[in-house]
């Protein structure tokens, strides 16, 4: 098979994921450790928005479900359960006992596998029940902002048991292992950029198999799927409970990177952030996603840094500039035929006639 340029690409981006740690600073690779969990998210919404023509904006919700599943057990690490040791903030909410439903989370094996399981079977639920009704469209869009409102308040609201605004944070380590030292911080970003690696073929594998032909044909036309006699709900669930999984496990993956789980990072706000990432990327394209959760995450790191009340107004010049000028993402500048390549080729050529003259 002849290797063409993006082939190339691919493998140099490759190479510089799995050497990341040896060649940039611990502080650029927390936040690169951070942004690629939420990117494995990030495909989660390709999937379902780009492919299965569901737009949720509601993905914060199961971002936050894996990072509490895991926070739950890490907030627990190091404690004498067995007699009444209990976190912190329960202590100063006046609690007298460790609520019942925390106590399995002590087990290590248990709240990794509620990683993906709460978080999927809740997508799964939840979206069996909307699309048996056929809801779609937008009043599925504001179902989801709906949910993700009512998380996050329940989240604030039950302090005592949640940690409430504050979120869960303030632990250090996991299994008995340090999750602090610079050491342990590679290995959570190598595992994290395996993660991301792993979704990225294994999307890819599933949206050439027939499953992913019904899906696209479900987002294309629906009705016609059904005359012809094919069911589309399990592939609109399937996709759901997919994206919801995949968020979940990007949510954890940041809980070890950022050391803090929030009601502020699964609300309404950053649940549509997450969708303005794949917008600007490109919602059809896997690395299209991946690409713009990293270039808003990284300029939001920046403009919030030197102008914090401005990086709002920044993430909406960039949302309209990407739906006016830029429909299929940054994925689209590459894409032969697209009116982003037409547009892209224009400005080199004239470029280049301005540099000859």
């Amino acid at each position: 098979m002849k290797l063409s340029a993006k082939h190339y690409v691919g493998a140099a981006v490759l190479l510089f994921g799995a050497f990341a740690p040896l060649i940039i600073n611990p502080y650029e690779l927390s936040l690169l450790g951070r942004f690629l969990a939420l990117s494995i998210l990030a495909m989660g919404i390709m999937l379902i928005w780009g492919e299965g023509g569901i737009l949720s904006l509601g993905q914060g919700v199961f971002f936050g479900l894996g990072g509490y599943a895991l926070a739950l057990h890490l907030k627990l690490e190091g404690l004498d359960i067995a007699n009444g040791d209990m976190p912190d903030f329960m202590t100063w909410s006046g609690v007298s006992a460790l609520p019942y439903f925390w106590y399995p989370f002590a087990n290590p094996w248990f709240s990794l596998a509620c990683v993906v399981l709460i978080p999927g079977a809740v997508a799964a639920a939840f979206s069996w029940l909307v699309f048996r009704r056929r809801i779609g469209g937008v009043y599925f869009a504001l179902i989801t902002q709906a949910l993700a409102l009512a998380f996050s308040t329940l989240l604030i609201s039950q302090q005592a048991y949640t940690g409430g605004f504050n979120g869960l944070t303030d632990y250090s380590t996991f299994d008995g292992f340090d999750i602090t030292s610079t050491g342990a911080a590679q290995v959570i970003y190598w595992i994290t950029f395996a993660f991301v690696v792993a979704a990225y073929f294994t999307l890819r594998w599933l949206l050439s198999t027939r499953w992913g032909i019904m899906l696209r044909a479900t987002r294309d036309g629906e009705n016609r799927v059904r005359f012809l006699g094919h069911n589309p709900l399990p592939y609109k669930v399937g996709a759901f409970t997919i994206a919801g999984i995949l968020a979940g496990i990007g949510g954890a993956l940041f809980t070890l990177h950022a050391g803090v789980v929030s009601p502020a990072l699964v609300g309404v706000v950053p649940s549509i952030e997450m969708v303005v990432w794949v917008a600007l990327g490109g919602r059809n394209v896997l690395w299209g996603a991946i690409a713009g959760t990293l270039l808003v995450n990284f300029a939001k790191d920046q403009i919030s840094s030197a102008l914090p009340s401005l990086w709002l107004y920044g993430l909406g010049a960039l949302f309209i500039f990407a739906v006016s000028f830029l429909p299929a993402g940054i994925a689209g500048l590459f894409k032969p035929g697209s009116p982003e390549e037409r547009v892209y080729r224009r400005i080199l050529n004239r470029r280049k006639l301005e540099t000859a003259e």
